[in-house]
């Protein structure tokens, strides 16, 4: 067997054994010895294997599936660019805190210093942004490889998810030729080769390290402030509390007598948020949305406690008070007629905002994100996009606490949300749905190339079309005095046709014209397909504003 076979054949045995079931990979030379042994190892059926031609699809596929399974997915790639192409889902996972294993080939050290084809300075590729970073020797005909290959995948495992902090390892794995089995390949090394007994892992480590550290809450009038972790469990804290509870994601995954679904609009009523500041907010993860919530962290007569933080806690006025993993009981007990006034202004302003789109003609971004939330089966998965559709979900108000959501808010970007989507819903039981504009659509649409060996989970990605940057139209760009150079630096307009995109990805595609069409178009079917709503964007700015009035007016008559 030659050291190229046998370190390959070893990492991904103890992969493995690590508790990887999942592996994305990418085609290509150097990392021929890894995916050899991946495929024997899928083959055998120990694991997962997911493969596609692009880097950056591929790890943002990788990062769907870890951050819905919470458990460390790996990808691989050959040397260069390659591994480049990472770094986008690399800087997501990171700030998300999401467990990726990377595994990148390279060129063994004497190939770099000649200056061959496709190398890059691959140490250190990825910056600040990974847990642990290792480059392993050049794998050589002695002994003591077998304990050593084995114990740093266990070292990479560890970091990746077995320390306090979940996020990005990096591996850079250099490889002589030959990078294929012997034909002759006979299995003998000079020491075994076999890991633990029994399956177990070279080096057994636990899964997190110390107990969880505990914020406890002491005030009788606060706001509890979900983002994408914890929203459930904020929600019934809150209900057995007496808090009321708000949620970056609207009403998907809230539950309980305390859940406000109108949150993001209140916020945003300085009427209201004047005679309702809360002493204390108790913050769930990281807030990255609402402008109008970052307001409300900043006061400084509100005190934040802040539980599951990623790499940097959020402190926009850096006045957090307490950081902790998880909440304890309070206390004080709380004011119930603080939480009966919270409720009665949640009440005025959901209906508001309910007659206000209903009289909406169709289609509007608002329109849209209601009818999908209130159309998905119990037991769905929305993944969404950033910008337009993130904030759309949210305003729709609708409580849906047996849907599952997932966005990428670690970095925030629109980068690869079409390949986390697909890596999400492969791993998700049931039907997934994902709503994303078409700026987010076009810019990972390499993501719908599947394979016909590839799964196709069972993925209806709504496209919200406004032809351009619908964001803007919200933002300081979009106010009438900036409207001389809009179009050309903020809107960009780009004409593409989605249908033919799809076509040739052969996805079906389906133009939902009127609102009735678009209620068929969702109902669950099989396989991946794309729903696209053509929308003006020259209304979105108006229709905030109006939906803004109708809200501030309601919640003033309570």
């Amino acid at each position: 067997m030659n050291p190229s076979t046998a370190q390959a054949r070893v990492i991904v045995d103890e992969l493995v054994r690590n508790t990887v079931s999942h592996v994305v990979l990418c085609p290509g030379s150097r990392n021929a010895p890894l995916s050899i042994a991946l495929y024997d190892a899928a083959a055998a059926g120990r694991l997962q294997l997911h493969v596609r031609i692009d880097e950056r699809g591929a790890a943002f596929l990788a990062l769907g599936i870890a951050a819905r399974t919470g458990r460390p997915v790996a990808v691989l790639c050959t040397s260069g660019t390659a591994a480049a192409n990472f770094h986008p889902a690399v800087l997501e996972a990171d700030r998300a805190g999401v467990p990726l294993i990377v595994l990148t080939a390279d060129r063994p050290p004497e190939m770099r210093a000649a200056g061959a084809s496709q190398v890059i300075d691959q140490h250190q590729l990825y910056g600040n942004a990974i847990r642990y970073f290792d480059e392993l020797a050049v794998a050589e005909r002695r002994a003591g490889q077998n304990s050593y290959w084995r114990g740093q995948i266990c070292r990479a495992w560890n970091a990746a998810y077995g320390e306090w902090r979940c996020g990005p390892v990096h591996l850079n794995i250099p490889f002589r030729e030959p990078l294929v089995p012997d034909v002759d390949d006979d299995g003998e090394w000079y020491e075994s080769l076999e890991g633990r007994p029994d399956g177990a892992r070279w080096t057994e480590l636990p899964d997190f390290g110390a107990l969880p550290s505990f914020v406890v809450p002491s005030a009788r009038s606060g706001l509890v402030i979900a983002c994408d972790t914890g929203v459930q469990a904020a929600s019934e804290w809150a209900e057995l509390h007496g808090w009321p509870v708000v949620s970056e994601t609207g009403g998907i995954g809230m539950a309980g007598a305390t859940a406000i679904s109108s949150g993001a609009w209140l916020l945003g009523v300085e009427e209201f948020i004047s005679r309702h500041k809360p002493e204390q907010v108790l913050c769930i993860g990281r807030p990255t949305v609402f402008r109008q919530v970052q307001r409300v962290l900043s006061d400084p007569d509100v005190e934040v406690l802040l539980v599951r933080p990623d790499s940097d806690w959020p402190a926009p006025a850096h006045n957090v008070r307490q950081v902790g993993q998880w909440f304890d009981e309070p206390s004080k007990p709380a004011d119930p007629e603080w939480l009966a006034s919270w409720q009665r202004a949640d009440k005025a302003a959901s209906a508001a905002v309910t007659e206000a789109l209903a009289a909406e003609p169709w289609p509007s971004g608002l329109r849209l994100a209601t009818e999908l939330v209130d159309a998905v089966p119990e037991g769905s998965l929305l993944v969404v996009g950033s910008s337009n559709p993130t904030r759309d979900v949210a305003l729709a108000g609708r409580l849906r606490p047996d849907v599952l959501v997932h966005r990428n808010r670690g970095v925030a970007g629109i980068d690869g949300m079409v390949s986390t989507a697909i890596g999400a819903a492969t791993v998700h039981r049931g039907h997934s749905y994902a709503l994303l504009g078409d700026l987010t659509f076009l810019h990972d649409a390499s993501g719908l190339l599947t394979g016909p060996a590839e799964q196709r989970p069972d993925l209806t990605i709504v496209v919200l079309n406004d032809d351009g940057g619908g964001i803007f139209s919200l933002l300081e760009q979009g106010a009438p005095e900036h409207n001389a150079g809009f179009e050309r630096v903020f809107g960009t307009p780009h004409g593409a046709d989605l249908g033919a995109l799809c076509a040739g990805y052969r996805v079906p595609h389906v133009v939902a014209e009127t609102l009735t069409e678009f209620r068929e178009a969702l109902k669950p079917a099989p396989g991946l397909r794309v729903v696209e709503v053509r929308v003006d964007r020259t209304r979105h700015r108006e229709l905030h504003a109006r939906l803004r009035t109708a809200v501030s007016s309601a919640v003033r008559a309570v």
